[in-house]
């Protein structure tokens, strides 16, 4: 298959001052009979989609869009209106439409890549053909002249091109940074929800999150101050603080090891917390503490988990087992929020990783660790 690289904006729609950029994988039918992105059927569930996370945005426009659906094109021209009033543009990342709607069809092994080849695989085995590549270049060209506040990447081909990732499982929902420092937010292609319809709701929140980052172009993280391999002086000024003065909620996490508890984990508001650690493979015996004072780090633990204070878990039944396991008494366990979401959304997932994409702007810390260990809760 032989393909003639497409311009920067030959097949494009939106204003080219956007602050956000939705980034697709490829033309269907549709796309290719009129030349601009999402205006087939998953583009259609798409711009339903934004319409829902974004009521607030040209409400009437919105509307008359959609009430020409059943003409067939005829709702792209009132599609372009509301974009351009709404500040969002459309692309992506290959200006054509691959055999049979697989982009594997535009891939070859490794084997066949020279030796300069410059991106990561599309999929495992898979890389995308040289002749494909100058397509990558012009999103890039689209990018960065629309300097937008944030790209929404629809589905893996999108997150291959501008993050250099195809693990978008792992990525959903998380407000990242690709190499050049281009704010993102990955989520699901509209073509994925519509062969996989429990994943609409979790993009309509991915939408939510994008109109409201999408007013800003830098990466806005929380402030935080976490005591990590605290000094038992630390830990006692600390317990005794809480204690004196009880906030109204304590978060508990544990983490585990080889069967047994690697350390306790408290938060008492969002921005502090404080990590007793017990097991450290770099220390002689594996043990963080001397074992003079690793009784006392326990028992100030213990002087935490018992008191009074209001406790927050995350999958608490699987932290109460290794707690109660070692000895230690936990009272007032009122809330955990893996259960609390499965009672709302029974439907979701309820995996720290899934939550933390849903409710915050960053991932949940165990997907930006490299190595695997055995700290995965059961039911996460």
């Amino acid at each position: 298959m032989t393909h003639v690289p497409s311009t920067p904006f030959s097949a494009f729609s939106g204003p080219r001052d956007a602050r956000i950029l939705l980034v697709g994988e490829a033309w269907g039918q549709s796309e290719s009979e009129l030349r601009k992105p999402f205006v087939g059927e998953s583009g259609k569930e798409l711009f339903l989609m934004l319409g829902e996370a974004m009521s607030q945005v040209a409400p009437e426009l919105h509307a008359e869009a959609t009430s020409q659906f059943k003409y067939g094109l005829a709702w792209v021209r009132p599609r372009e209106a509301w974009l351009q009033a709404s500040g969002i543009a459309m692309t992506n990342v290959l200006n054509l439409r691959p055999p049979g709607n697989k982009i594997e069809a535009l891939c070859a092994p490794k084997t066949e890549m020279p030796s300069d080849y410059p991106m990561p695989f599309w999929a495992q085995g898979k890389y995308l053909r040289p002749e494909f590549l100058p397509e990558v270049s012009r999103l890039e060209e689209e990018i960065a002249q629309i300097k937008p506040n944030l790209v929404v990447l629809l589905g893996n081909t999108a997150c291959w091109a501008v993050l250099r990732k195809t693990n978008i499982s792992s990525i959903r929902g998380a407000i990242t940074q690709s190499a050049s420092g281009l704010k993102a937010l990955p989520t699901y292609h509209p073509a994925g929800v519509m062969r996989q319809w429990s994943w609409r709701t979790i993009v309509v929140a991915d939408l939510i999150k994008a109109l409201r980052e999408g007013q800003f172009a830098e990466v806005r993280r929380p402030a935080r101050r976490v005591t990590v391999n605290p000094s038992l002086t630390e830990i006692e000024a600390q317990v005794q603080s809480l204690l004196t003065s009880p906030p109204a909620l304590l978060a508990v996490d544990i983490e585990t090891e080889g069967g047994q508890i690697k350390c306790i984990g408290f938060a008492w508001s969002r921005g502090e917390a404080l990590v007793v650690p017990f097991v450290d493979r770099a220390r002689s015996g594996y043990s963080y503490w001397p074992k003079a004072d690793e009784r006392r780090a326990w028992d100030l633990c213990e002087a935490l988990l018992a008191s009074p204070i209001p406790k927050l878990f995350q999958n608490g039944m699987y932290d109460l087992q290794y707690l109660l396991r070692a000895g230690l008494r936990v009272a007032a366990c009122h809330h955990d929020t893996m259960l609390l979401h499965h009672s709302l959304f029974p439907e979701m997932k309820k995996g720290l990783g899934f939550l933390g994409s849903v409710y915050t702007d960053e991932p949940a810390w165990k997907l930006m660790r490299l190595a695997k260990t055995d700290t995965i809760k059961r039911d996460e």
